[in-house]
C-alpha cells in the first residue's frame, strides 16, 4: 500500500472528487497522491489496479 505525501492536503476535503482515469489500464481505482505536479494544472495520481503513477490535468 502506497502512502500519500503528508506535507500537503489534496483536494478540499469533502471527498466528492471524481477519480482520475488511469492512462495505462483505463481504470478508475486511482488516488491523488500529491496535488502539485510539474505545473499548477497537473497533479500526481497512483493507480491501484496496475500500480503505476501518472500525471492528470485538472
Amino acid at each position: 500500500m502506497r502512502r500519500r505525501d503528508p506535507s500537503v492536503a489534496a483536494g478540499d476535503g469533502d471527498g466528492d472528487e471524481e477519480p482520475a482515469v488511469c492512462p495505462y489500464c483505463e481504470g478508475t481505482n486511482t488516488e491523488r497522491e500529491h496535488p502539485k505536479g510539474p505545473s499548477l494544472c497537473r497533479s500526481i495520481h497512483f493507480c491501484e489496479d496496475c500500480q503505476e503513477p501518472f500525471e492528470a490535468v485538472g
